[in-house]
């Protein structure tokens, strides 16, 4: 699969480790020798920052997109390539996945579950069939990964359901993961009663 476009969630803060900034920073590198556009929140601080200032230092192109009240917070990113700014968070989202030919979380809040779970469950209800992947940046996913194998252990998640995403811990491990993704249908609905 060619990658174009790259919706990257994460968070508007940095963290407590220098390897989250770090693994933001080499990514935005990598997207922008590689001609990769970075589709994103359109922030200026936290990880969102730097890895929008890393892609275009290396001379990428980058779209942000805002919701318009926190463009009035000050905290939306003033030099980028384009900046569309929205009325809500749902369009925010909606706007995002319609550019990005696939999806990458790297560590953060509940904003960045939110875009990351809303991604996984359209993936889940077949509303679109682009790769999904974990940053795992200092095991950070690693409780996450646990949760949901819970999830499915429990009836709550189809085990196929889990095979719509990868947990990667390399920039490498991601191409490869990109490039090899097959987009499935599965159920989203389990049926106990033949248990």
């Amino acid at each position: 699969m060619m990658i174009r476009s790259l919706g990257v969630f994460c968070g508007s803060n940095p963290g407590v480790r220098p390897a989250y900034a770090e693994a933001a920073r080499e990514l935005g590198h990598f997207m922008g020798c590689n001609g990769i556009r970075l589709v994103y929140g359109g922030g200026r601080v936290g990880l969102m920052g730097i890895v929008a200032d890393a892609v275009l230092a290396a001379g990428g192109e980058v779209t942000g997109i805002i919701p318009g009240f926190l463009k009035e917070k000050e905290v939306a990113h003033t030099g980028l390539t384009d900046l569309t700014v929205t009325a809500t968070m749902h369009e925010r989202k909606a706007r995002m996945a319609e550019l990005s030919d696939a999806f990458v979380a790297l560590p953060g809040g509940f904003g960045t579950f939110d875009e990351l779970f809303e991604i996984l469950t359209w993936a889940q209800l077949s509303l679109h069939g682009k790769p999904v992947a974990l940053f795992n940046t200092e095991g950070f996913y690693d409780p996450l990964m646990a949760l949901a194998q819970h999830a499915a252990r429990e009836g709550f998640v189809r085990p196929g359901n889990l095979e719509q995403f990868d947990c990667v811990d390399s920039i490498d491990a991601l191409m490869t993961y990109f490039s090899r993704h097959v987009p499935r249908e599965v159920s989203k609905w389990i049926d106990l009663s033949n248990t």
